[in-house]
């Protein structure tokens, strides 16, 4: 007689409701936390900063090249 055990990184991850049906609801996923990414509000805003100052220097190239504030509208 052989008794088999199962191993212990396999997990049964199928739930049956009280209704007898399975669950097929996705399961959580863990949280991942980045010990190195700590200053995450100064970065939005400095990042932030950088793309307006993009968009404002193609709205001088477009005044510049056109004399149009909007090309096609203004």
């Amino acid at each position: 007689m052989t008794t088999t055990t199962p191993l212990l990184n396999q997990k049964d991850v199928s739930v049956i409701t009280e209704y007898g049906k399975q669950n097929v609801f996705a399961n959580e996923v863990a949280i991942q936390f980045d010990e190195t990414y700590t200053n995450y509000p100064e970065e939005a805003e400095r990042a932030n900063g950088r793309w307006a100052m993009v968009g404002f220097i193609a709205l001088i190239g477009a005044y510049v090249s056109t004399h149009q504030i909007i090309p096609g509208i203004f």
